[in-house]
């Protein structure tokens, strides 16, 4: 069955009352077939790793997620505002400084997140390890933070070179995470993990996935490359509020991942940043390049400790 059948039959068995995402196809080149728009580019091949490509490999950021206690949330701070004192204090040994400390308010709760920054890299990452291990003051603190976490992770990020530098910002802010993972394969179509097309073909129409799963062939993607492209020009028409704060793709930890982070006076300044963004023409192919590149995408609305450096 060729390509275009598929998605023929794809149509046939999709429900009229499906929301599907509408891309403006006038802007693209004329000689580009619509097909070709969900499938993602061949990169040519490079003597650079990706990640130099798009990053400065020198400035290291360690992303700590700490899943808290609900009864110990205000202990786990207190002790944490301790830590970041005392960290602070040995800054021109360690080579590192907190760059945002948050917690969730909406999407996983009695959570906190704390961005770090390293410069020097990965060599200033192994000094100050090592440092924290000999300090008598910071092994206490780190044994008693234990008492009041469910679950910590790390991981280690550089920052996209085409996002800008995450500078503090004044009081009363709120920020957003939007964190997406992306596979080492990808379909031609779009498969959001909890929501994907074909979940929806086989709930409605149980025999059809038996007959065009199968034949479904898995495409190489750009990976970081492509992503880094598309969104060094999306971020063009994110700019009018200043709520671009920062953007990371992992390098040590969970691979596959990034992290945009979007800052905002509420929930409701928000909403219409947003929806104003979607009126700019080329913010559309921006969406219809990168979604299938995503295979799971999750959103957290932070609100940023009273020790951290932005607000």
């Amino acid at each position: 069955m060729t390509t275009l059948n598929r998605v023929l039959c794809l149509s046939t068995v999709i429900p009229k009352n499906t929301r599907l995402i509408s891309t403006t196809a006038s802007r693209w080149n004329a000689d580009d077939g619509w097909l070709s728009k969900l499938l993602v580019r061949k990169i040519e091949p490079t003597k650079e790793s990706h990640s130099r490509m798009l990053s400065d490999k020198e400035i290291v950021f360690a992303l700590h997620t700490h899943n808290i206690r609900p009864d110990s949330v205000d202990k786990y701070l207190k002790n944490y505002k301790t830590s970041v004192e005392f960290v602070h204090s040995q800054k021109s040994e360690l080579g590192c400084e907190l760059v945002g400390s948050w917690t969730v308010s909406v999407g996983d709760m009695d959570q906190a997140l704390h961005l770090w920054r390293y410069v020097g890299g990965f060599e200033k990452i192994d000094k100050a390890k090592i440092l924290f291990k000999e300090s008598p003051e910071y092994q206490a603190l780190e044994k008693e933070r234990g008492n009041f976490v469910r679950s910590r992770h790390l991981q280690y990020l550089l920052k996209f070179s085409f996002w800008p530098d995450a500078e503090p910002r004044p009081s009363k802010n709120i920020y957003e995470i939007r964190s997406y993972s992306r596979p080492s394969f990808v379909t031609p179509f779009p498969l959001p993990s909890a929501n994907s097309l074909l979940n929806q073909i086989s709930y409605f129409y149980p025999m059809a996935i038996n007959t065009l799963a199968p034949p479904l062939e898995f495409l190489k993607p750009g990976t970081m490359i492509e992503w880094g492209n598309n969104w060094a020009r999306g971020l063009s028409y994110r700019r009018s509020q200043n709520e671009a704060f920062a953007g990371y793709f992992s390098q040590i930890g969970r691979l596959y991942n990034v992290h945009h982070i979007w800052c905002y006076k509420n929930l409701q300044a928000r909403r219409e940043t947003r929806e104003s963004t979607w009126r700019n023409p080329g913010w559309d192919e921006c969406v219809a390049y990168t979604v299938p590149l995503i295979r799971e995408m999750h959103c957290r609305i932070l609100e940023p400790t009273e020790f951290s450096p932005t607000q």
